[in-house]
């Protein structure tokens, strides 16, 4: 059985041996010092998309990862790199299906506004009423629009043009960023340079 605490316990120690802090390991893994410090804390376990660049970066094996401390263990290292290739399958399909839920969402949610705005402006109603009754639709329609930039944030990766980094970037960077579609102009966690950077599935 996978003991969470352990594995958090080991993934702190091997940080700390390289020198490496909590905000650096999130950089270099393009997420934030907060899911570092969840894995760290025992709360969660590492996304499998993030497990073998974590295990690059620590010096460690996947093997080691999920035994929570250094081993020998050939055979069963290699049933483990099999595990992890399946779960990263698992992961893309999962984020090819909410992109499409993205899709169906957007356009289903902009139809619902447009048409509730166009009934709204032909009844017959008080100047106030319809006011409300647009501030109304205007939070209805906000409100799956948050939840869609979260889909757009989680699902896949974005890739950098110049380094071809490909990372998960916060829910604030995709927020404010400039977009055409799912290209979104960002800065790269890597190389640091703003670009436009395209929506990719695999790592």
């Amino acid at each position: 059985m996978i003991d969470q605490n352990k594995i958090g316990k080991f993934i702190a120690e091997k940080r700390k041996e390289k020198g490496i802090t909590q905000n650096e390991l999130a950089e270099r893994l393009g997420i934030t010092d907060r899911a570092i410090s969840k894995w760290e804390n025992g709360r969660c376990l590492p996304d499998a998309g993030l497990i073998q660049d974590l295990c690059k970066t620590l010096g460690i094996t996947v093997n080691d990862l999920f035994n929570g401390e250094v081993v020998d263990m050939k055979e069963n290292e290699q049933k483990l790199e099999e595990h992890l290739l399946e779960m990263t399958k698992l992961k893309e399909e999962r984020d090819r299906l909410l992109l499409r839920m993205e899709v169906v969402l957007g356009y289903g949610s902009t139809i619902f506004f447009f048409a509730l705005i166009f009934a709204i402006a032909f009844l017959n109603l008080p100047e106030w009423v319809r006011g409300v009754l647009i501030c109304g639709a205007v939070i209805l329609y906000l409100i799956p629009v948050f939840y869609l930039i979260r889909i757009e944030q989680v699902a896949g990766y974005y890739e950098c043009p110049d380094c071809h980094y490909r990372y998960v970037p916060s829910y604030k960077s995709v927020f404010f960023a400039l977009h055409m579609g799912r290209t979104r102009k960002m800065k790269c966690p890597k190389c640091h340079k703003k670009a436009w950077q395209k929506k990719v599935i695999g790592k």
